[in-house]
């Protein structure tokens, strides 16, 4: 199985060689070229995880590559890094090196984007450890806890479908007020199987996350259930 493709630009072919050999043992896709021309029609046909780039070239420099490549690469100097460089690779390497630089670029571009997602949907995210407003857990999946505004949020535990691979969606009723035990949501799965979502509390709804259906959808394709739970409704518990 294919870890990411990585294509490795540099004018000797021992550097090259010993790239695909490196990397390719660990089941990364590399593709390899000696002029920088080479790379750019390359990079116009496909796309790439990683470029690999020597600074001196036969006939343009790599960092004009990295210029116009703009995507993730190992390469040197502050002008590469400003144009997205992660890693400066130094000449001998041992195989262990390169192999460690290679992880550590896909673990950071995996992080960056993870850290993309997060702030995008900031918002409609509970982190599932949190000191300050702990999640508390109710009976069937079903969680809620206080925050700093008066309100509580709730919602459903998702993660065990997400888990399945299940396509989910999640459809709110038309309620203002609801009892401890009633049902104020649903959760329709691809497998056809509809789950009530009944509330922790006797409540008054004040916002529902229209989010939150784009925020699954997400969790899903960037595999990040994990430590993360979406909020259904904002609401201020009613006496009894």
């Amino acid at each position: 199985m294919d870890k990411g493709k990585i294509i490795v630009l540099d004018d000797d072919p021992v550097v090259t060689l010993s790239c695909k050999r490196i990397l390719g043992a660990e089941g990364y896709n590399i593709t390899a070229v000696g002029k920088g021309e080479d790379a750019l029609r390359q990079l116009e046909k496909e796309e790439y995880d990683i470029l690999i780039t020597d600074i001196r070239l036969p006939d343009i420099s790599g960092i004009e590559v990295l210029r116009e490549a703009r995507i993730p690469t190992l390469e040197d100097a502050k002008e590469s890094i400003r144009l997205g460089a992660f890693e400066y690779i130094e000449k001998p390497f041992t195989p262990d090196f390169m192999l460690n630089v290679a992880r550590k670029v896909f673990d950071k571009r995996g992080w960056i984007l993870r850290q993309a997602y997060i702030d995008e949907f900031r918002d409609y995210l509970v982190p599932l450890r949190d000191k300050e407003n702990p999640v508390i857990f109710y009976k069937e999946g079903v969680w809620a806890r206080p925050t700093k505004t008066g309100l509580w949020e709730t919602g459903y535990d998702l993660r065990y479908e997400m888990a399945a691979g299940e396509m989910l969606y999640v459809d709110y009723l038309k309620v203002n007020k609801v009892k401890a035990g009633e049902p104020f949501a649903r959760l329709l799965t691809g497998s056809g199987k509809i789950v009530d979502i009944a509330s922790p509390m006797t409540a008054e709804i004040k916002e529902t996350n229209g989010k939150a259906n784009d925020v699954i959808c997400s969790l899903l394709k960037e595999h990040l259930s994990e430590g993360w739970l979406v909020w259904l409704a904002k609401v201020i518990p009613l006496e009894m």
